[in-house]
């Protein structure tokens, strides 16, 4: 009788687990010990790429909030290594890789209006990790691709995605980042259960939203919403699940004079000049030269060889894959991560070889357009000249453009029009180091294979 009333009364009691929406990870391919695995290699080139705030105390904030949110996980007794980095940018952004590593930029610390805010902010980064929306992207990739090596490709190299010398920022180009609208409504609900189950106000998730709308109303949307594409009715859903979970607890925290404390030390930290690149700011120095040594990457419309010292990062959603060494991605004066150093391979589809002469010029300065606008300094240097690449006609285009590395940069793009439609090569090396890497740019297309 003891044991049934028991049962009854965890029926009655507000935000019982029966009341809340169950949740379940999208299919996924891969364990999770490979998010822990990749993601952990990851989150070095990251931390050796960002401006970190170097902070102890920050960081061991930020360590204590993370871990006492990451208790309240779902894990599926998995043993996520958490950790929690304060990036130095002030751009008001946070992202979590694969495997529990999370970054939080100092100006969503700055923005946030109390502790159960920022709570908010990490919850949602954490809820990505145990729903491993990172590896699930993978997994649709793979799908999509028929590629088995496709993950070590996805993690292996370059930070960043899309067209990487377009500017895209850290959290938002990366296939592993850069989730569903799907995906983050999910990391809304749990991150709502999540603050809830820790004893904060699970309303602040919603609040902290609406904040960064009201602050940004009529200028440019922050990385924040970017980076994590705005769901329909976001803020109505959070506030659905609150009503599952039984409202907000009269005894919710909301916030702590430690959080204020390290609110106030953040805002005292240096501000990283911006233009300075992430391999200046780590000390470090430019790439390593291009190895005489080439990898062999095989795609379905072409195979080529490239450096072997150097990563490749494929982003399904695009076909499109880079190829980038160490170092070769870094910070711009935007404070987005930009490719300075590699190759891009990409192929527009719907463009037809109709056999026309015309058409492989028409579809090449649509292609040329289209990176214009999304580089307002881009520059045509030589305009396109006929060449041929493994016997195929093609388009030899010299643009100039503002490197992320400060200066400029040569952008070397060659175009064929195939079947599959407008294959096209990127090579990019800043103007003063480029004859560093013309030679292995020209062995590179040389290697070029396409597929019969």
């Amino acid at each position: 009788m003891a044991s049934l009333f028991c049962v009854l009364s965890l029926l009655l009691v507000p935000g019982a687990f029966a009341q809340r929406t169950q949740l379940k990870p999208p299919w996924n391919i891969y364990s999770p010990n490979t998010d822990i695995k990749e993601g952990q290699q990851f989150a070095q080139q990251v931390e050796k790429q960002l401006p970190l705030c170097n902070d102890a105390k920050v960081d061991a904030y930020l360590t204590k909030l993370g871990l006492k949110l990451a208790a309240k996980l779902p894990t599926g007794a998995v043993k996520y290594p958490f950790e929690f980095h304060c990036v130095n940018d002030k751009a008001i952004n946070a992202f979590a890789l694969p495997g529990g590593f999370v970054f939080i930029n100092r100006g969503a610390i700055e923005v946030a209006g109390n502790e159960s805010q920022l709570a908010g902010v990490i919850a949602h980064e954490l809820s990505h990790v145990v729903l491993r929306h990172g590896t699930a992207q993978a997994s649709k990739a793979s799908l999509a691709q028929g590629a088995a090596s496709i993950l070590g490709g996805l993690f292996g190299g370059s930070v960043g995605g899309s067209v990487l010398s377009q500017g895209v920022s850290l959290g938002a180009g990366s296939l592993l980042l850069h989730y569903s609208r799907t995906a983050e409504t999910q990391a809304d609900v749990m991150g709502t259960q999540v603050l809830f189950d820790s004893g904060y106000d699970p309303r602040a998730m919603a609040q902290f939203f609406e904040k960064l709308e009201a602050e940004t109303k009529g200028k440019n949307p922050p990385l924040f919403f970017s980076d994590h594409p705005n769901p329909e009715n976001r803020l109505a859903r959070v506030e659905e699940e609150v009503d599952k979970l039984g409202g907000a607890p009269s005894n919710a925290k909301r916030d702590s004079a430690e959080f204020e404390t390290i609110k106030r030390e953040v805002l005292a930290l240096p501000v990283v000049k911006r233009g300075a690149s992430a391999v200046a700011l780590a000390g470090g120095a430019p790439p390593a030269l291009p190895s005489g040594n080439f990898a062999t990457y095989e795609a379905k419309a072409y195979t080529l060889k490239y450096p072997d010292n150097w990563k490749k990062f494929a982003n399904s959603d695009t076909a499109e894959v880079t190829f980038s060494p160490d170092g070769g991605v870094i910070q711009g004066k935007d404070g987005e991560s930009g490719l300075a150093y590699g190759l891009i391979v990409s192929v527009v589809s719907g463009e037809e070889n109709s056999g026309d002469a015309s058409a492989l010029e028409t579809s090449t300065q649509k292609l040329i357009s289209n990176l214009q606008q999304s580089n307002p300094d881009m520059k045509v240097v030589h305009s396109p000249s006929r060449v041929r690449l493994n016997g195929q006609p093609g388009l030899s285009t010299y643009l100039s453009n503002t490197s992320p590395s400060g200066g400029q940069e040569t952008d070397w793009v060659i175009s064929v029009l195939r079947p599959e439609g407008l294959v096209y090569f990127i090579c990019v090396a800043p103007e003063t180091a480029y004859s560093n890497y013309d030679k292995t740019f020209a062995e590179i297309l040389d290697s070029v294979r396409f597929a019969k």
